[in-house]
């Protein structure tokens, strides 16, 4: 543990603390300003344009408290994600979504509306959404620390207690002491170069973990999203339009955008190249999807490709947790972590309570994020409030697994990009991470284990270069999270698929939690009973 925190050029305090400026981010310090608290939110980028969903156009969770169109919309994941989501959560975020929905409207959020004037509030545009999400924050006190990613937690035998970090335009160090931290940090693509993903490399779970925090569902990680070969925009929804052909021309059976990426992967991998057209769209739909996404079919114009019409190049890019499911597990209502005064939020926690083990990519994920980043918010707003902050009286010291401090090791660019190679190397290819088998799994594991010990035999100094070698570590650690539950799941359940059991096996419904660093460690935890769909 190091005290590097006590020399960083910039030294705050604050009662809320808020890592990451995407959609839970933002909701997460909203709603603890709201509450009363003095909030303070560090983003990696500039809040309001980084992440997964700034760039883009997301569905969103979003359905009217009808009892049977709230079953139906609770029924429609639940056998897809193996069972493993569970009714009250979803019943909770349902509602918050539709409250946080109807209150973006209120705020001046640009829904369109239908033939008869009614607002269709069940997709938010990314950079309209972000930008007014930035303003509303800003509006309600919260100082925004941009370009400024945090490194590691600060904590004492209280709990966590504030985080430590560099402004990456400037070179200061930034320190801030909280009574609480909420990680809100996103999930990890591994920098596969899926848009928007370049700042998701997994630095909140390996934050967490180093708190003492566990993960849960961390082998529902292996999304891979259908994209253009020459393009990184990776929305996969508008590729149920689609039908998929080789290069002569024929249907690639089974192929599709839910269940087919299987078979797209198989082909790749046999060096087979998949085509796709989006000529299942009916022509009063095509002009809504150019709304919708917009985004999506700017690669397409640039080529001057119709991919209504003409057929294009598609591969599959991974998204890792982005889109998965895994993340940090959360042990009430309010998003608590397992170490006292830490929160998790969005893509950074676990979103198994509401999608099991099948993707939460687009409506889910995106409900998920306002939900729990409003629960967070609320939660760590009143464990302030019942605790007191004392940030200036407590004895921190920093938890990360390579100790920073100004005299650290100087990391080197070149050896820390070796670093990120090795990690891509086990996680990317379809044959490893797709297709999962109990010796490709040792094997990786076998690395992995190795890596993480290169990474983490010096201390770091604090300052730009640790950024990247950070994240090295980060995406190190989440690969062993991942691949450790891989191996424990001896079955294919929601995303996760084992090529040695490809059979659902019902004596393992049951969540698989994971943590540790030098030595990772899986156990087995009950879907709450009391709580599940029939």
């Amino acid at each position: 543990m190091s005290e590097a925190w006590k020399s960083t050029d910039l030294q705050l305090e604050t009662d809320v603390l808020v890592i990451g400026g995407g959609p839970s981010g933002t909701w997460a310090a909203l709603t603890a300003a709201v509450s009363g608290s003095k909030v303070i939110l560090a983003d990696k980028g500039y809040c309001g344009t980084s992440g997964a969903t700034a760039p883009s156009g997301t569905g969103v969770w979003y359905v009217s408290p009808d009892a049977k169109l709230r079953e139906e919309a609770k029924q429609s994941r639940y056998g897809l994600g193996g069972q493993l989501a569970e009714s009250d959560w979803m019943d909770r975020v349902l509602d918050q979504t539709y409250e946080n929905m109807n209150k973006l409207s209120e705020w001046g959020y640009p829904f369109p509306t239908d033939d008869e004037g009614n607002p269709y509030r069940r997709g938010l545009q990314g950079p309209e959404y972000m930008k007014l999400m930035r303003k509303l924050v800003k509006k309600a006190g919260v100082r925004i620390l941009d370009h400024s990613p945090a490194l590691e937690l600060l904590a004492d035998e209280h709990g966590v207690g504030g985080a430590v970090g560099v402004r990456t335009q400037t070179g200061e160090s930034w320190s801030v002491r909280a009574g609480a931290v909420i990680i809100a940090t996103g999930g990890c693509a591994f920098l596969s170069k899926a848009l928007g993903c370049n700042v998701l490399t997994g630095d909140g779970y390996l934050m967490a973990a180093e708190a003492g925090a566990e993960l849960s569902g961390m082998e529902f990680s292996n999304a891979y999203a259908i994209a253009p070969t020459f393009s990184s925009v990776t929305k996969t929804a508008y590729y149920r339009y689609a039908t998929f052909y080789y290069e002569d021309g024929t249907v690639v059976e089974g192929a599709g955008s839910t269940r087919g990426r299987s078979v797209i992967a198989r082909n790749l991998l046999q060096n087979r190249q998949v085509y796709a057209r989006l000529d299942q769209a009916p022509e009063d739909v095509k002009p809504l999807l150019r709304v919708g996404q917009t985004n999506f079919f700017l690669p397409f114009d640039r080529r001057g490709i119709d991919p209504f019409t003409e057929r294009f190049p598609v591969t599959l890019r991974l998204e890792g947790t982005v889109r998965g499911t895994g993340g940090i597990e959360i042990v009430d209502e309010y998003c608590a972590t397992k170490a006292p005064g830490l929160y998790a939020a969005g893509d950074a926690a676990t979103r198994q309570l509401i999608c099991g083990g099948f993707t939460g990519g687009g409506s889910h994920n995106a409900a998920w994020a306002m939900s729990s980043g409003t629960f967070a918010g609320k939660g760590a707003a009143d464990y302030v409030r019942r605790t007191g902050t004392h940030a200036h009286r407590r004895n921190l010291k920093g938890l990360s697994s390579s100790p920073l401090s100004a005299h650290g090791h100087a990391a080197k660019p070149s050896e820390t990009a070796g670093h990120i190679r090795a990690v891509q190397e086990e996680v990317t290819p379809y044959d490893r991470n797709l297709f999962r088998t109990d010796a490709g799994l040792g094997d990786s594991l076998g690395r992995l284990d190795q890596l993480w010990k290169e990474i983490n035999k010096d201390s770091l100094a604090l300052n730009i270069d640790a950024v990247k070698a950070r994240e090295a570590a980060a995406m190190t650690a989440t690969a062993r999270w991942m691949y450790e539950s891989a191996r424990v799941r001896t079955e294919t359940r929601g995303m996760h698929k084992r090529e040695d059991f490809p059979e659902l096996d019902s004596n393992q419904r049951y969540r698989l939690v994971s943590g540790g660093l030098d030595q990772v460690w899986v156990r087995t935890s009950p879907v709450n009973k009391e709580a599940v769909l029939h």
